[in-house]
């Protein structure tokens, strides 16, 4: 299961019936917006900033380079290249976030445009850009082999795909399989989590790319385990939505869900022999950098 995309089955209902072989893919975009409106995104999204820096580092664009950063969110992986004086655009269909986004841009006095449009009809023409980014936001786009086409698309022959996604065997993993639970998404939509491992990674890209690079590494989150809960229940659209969505017994058996699931993903240092740290859960994510074909 995936993260947020259905808050409650309602919204399920009016998307997907028994039989059916496509999806409502506009529809199920409808909801996602509505979702990651809500709550407050850059709040939780400036925890992992660094996992941004990261990278944009590691894709190294050169200065002036052409950047675009599809399904932006509030700006992480655009305002990371921005700081290495790249001409930067941020996509998102989500304009409460491209506002915060332009708000953290204005604040570092950095040149960013953020647009709004859908990842899975990028507004640009194709070869537009020198490097196309996305930091744990096209995963979560439900059409996943049109996204990936969309990002290659975009990207020139000869430039770079950057891409940050959650794996499915790491917290992350575990966290939207706990929600699912409670929230389940249509059946037969492929999990976002999909995106953090590099087999699938390879579906998706396939011959549009020359090489792909992917490592996989943790993100630790300074936070401890009902302290990062309770984060999420208030301010990530997402959870926030499907605790709206439950009776106060089932609220605080998810509550309940999530605070177990950050304390079996505690930090231990050591290669994972130490105790593990109260304060720090380990989220692992796959980095990966393809060249366009």
């Amino acid at each position: 299961s995936e993260i947020g995309d259905y808050p409650h089955s309602r919204s399920r209902s009016a998307l997907y019936r028994p039989g059916m072989t496509t999806y409502d893919f506009a529809g199920l975009k409808a909801v996602q917006q509505r979702t990651w409106a809500s709550g407050d995104y850059a709040a939780v999204a400036a925890i992992i900033q660094p996992m941004a820096d990261l990278l944009v580092m590691t894709v190294d664009p050169r200065p002036r380079a052409r950047v675009l950063d599809v399904a932006t969110g509030s700006g992480n992986a655009a305002i990371a290249a921005a700081r290495r004086n790249c001409a930067v655009t941020g996509l998102d269909f989500t304009p409460e976030l491209l506002e915060r986004g332009r708000a953290r841009a204005a604040a570092e006095n950095l040149e960013v445009e953020f647009v709004e449009g859908d990842a899975e009809d990028i507004p640009f023409p194709d070869a537009s850009f020198d490097v196309v980014l996305s930091c744990v936001g096209v995963m979560f786009a439900p059409d996943q082999p049109r996204a990936a086409a969309e990002l290659a698309r975009v990207c020139r022959p000869g430039g770079k795909i950057g891409l940050v996604s959650w794996t499915p065997d790491g917290f992350a993993g575990a966290l939207f399989r706990a929600i699912g639970r409670y929230a389940p998404p249509p059946p037969g939509v492929r999990p976002a989590v999909e995106w953090g491992t590099a087999k699938r990674l390879r579906e998706l890209l396939g011959h549009s790319v020359s090489r792909l690079d992917t490592e996989e590494l943790t993100f630790r989150i300074p936070h401890e385990p009902g302290e990062y809960a309770d984060l999420l229940r208030g301010k990530y659209g997402p959870v926030l939505k499907a605790f709206a969505a439950l009776d106060a017994a089932k609220q605080q058996r998810l509550f309940d869900d999530l605070v177990e699931v950050c304390r079996k993903y505690r930090w231990r240092a050591g290669n994972g022999t130490a105790e593990p740290d109260p304060a720090v859960i380990a989220a692992t994510y796959l980095q990966a950098v393809a060249v366009r074909a």
